[in-house]
């Protein structure tokens, strides 16, 4: 059996290789490192291979972590999962990155609970890409008003959009979604200064995405194994 290292070299090694078939530079592509319900062991031997990049699902879960892995300042912690209201004050307090930003209401909060200590909130705003009643998101048709309210909150930087495009599409879908999405992408970075980052891609679609133009790619099962999940 291999071991976490030897996973997150063959990821590594996974998207050079893409990104050199999409005529990209490798490090124009980052991975994100999903440790969602793994323990701090796995992470640290992801750590110790050189990954500070991690993404977290569950808020309670996630802040343990983060809070037992505290003295280690160079990881950089993503929450990527839904939030609910009252659980924008702990996320504020404790990650570096939030992705899954949907509406105002968690943005505003996000916003207000961030401590004045540390710095600004990294935000890419969820776009429920392909219309999926069962997906987190925000819509297309509000995804403009969303982003122009991130980018006015004083403790929130925009940073992009993340998308999880609908399992299993043929791959004529495929292409239309990530083209889609390239699109909402270029938009808006051609007018916010901080807006670069397309995050976009796992373990199914990885290659496709970043023929697409994903600037950054969540991996989990295949770093860390298959999982068990709890309920929060």
């Amino acid at each position: 059996m291999q071991t976490i290292a030897e996973r997150l070299h063959s990821a590594r090694k996974g998207i050079d290789q893409a990104a050199t078939s999409a005529h990209r530079p490798p490090n124009s592509v980052k991975l994100l490192a999903v440790s969602k319900t793994k323990p701090v062991s796995d992470i640290m031997e992801a750590y110790e291979a050189g990954q500070r990049m991690f993404g977290e699902n569950y808020v309670q879960e996630g802040v343990e972590k983060v809070q037992e892995l505290s003295h280690l300042s160079d990881i950089e912690w993503h929450m990527i999962g839904p939030i609910q209201s009252n659980k924008t004050k702990v996320v504020a307090e404790h990650f570096d990155w939030v992705q899954s930003v949907d509406r105002e209401k968690i943005a505003r909060r996000l916003n207000e609970q961030r401590p004045d200590s540390m710095p600004p909130l990294n935000v890419c705003i969820q776009v429920n890409i392909d219309d999926e009643e069962s997906k987190s998101g925000v819509a297309l048709s509000e995804l403009d008003a969303l982003v122009e309210f991130v980018n006015s909150q004083e403790h929130l930087t925009l940073r992009g959009l993340m998308a999880i495009p609908k399992a299993n599409p043929n791959e004529q879908q495929q292409r239309e979604t990530l083209t889609k999405l390239k699109e909402l992408f270029d938009h808006y970075h051609t007018s916010l200064s901080n807006f670069d980052t397309l995050s976009v891609g796992m373990s199914g679609d990885m290659v496709e995405a970043i023929q697409h133009g994903s600037t950054m790619v969540r991996i989990g099962t295949a770093i860390f194994g298959k999982r068990d999940y709890p309920t929060e």
